[in-house]
């Protein structure tokens, strides 16, 4: 996906843990992909993306993602 660093300072700055504790797993799970999204904007707003570039870019990775779920054969590997 991307190269890794051993810089794990550079991805402190950009990572949120979601508390695990006194959470449900529908809470806990909508909880973690809340803040995977805020941590990936920050980064590309860093980056120099715009507002607008951002959601394109998140709404086309989660449209994509939802496209090609296909819950048979999720739930047969899991």
């Amino acid at each position: 996906m991307s190269e890794k660093s051993d810089d794990l300072s550079e991805h402190d700055l950009f990572v949120t843990e979601f508390p695990k504790q006194n959470f449900g797993i529908v809470d806990f799970l909508q909880g973690r992909v809340h803040f995977a999204l805020l941590d990936q904007m920050k980064l590309m707003s860093a980056s120099g993306m715009t507002k607008m570039q951002i959601k394109e870019t998140i709404i086309l990775t989660v449209s994509e993602i939802i496209e090609n779920f296909e819950p048979q054969k999720e739930s047969k590997s899991s």
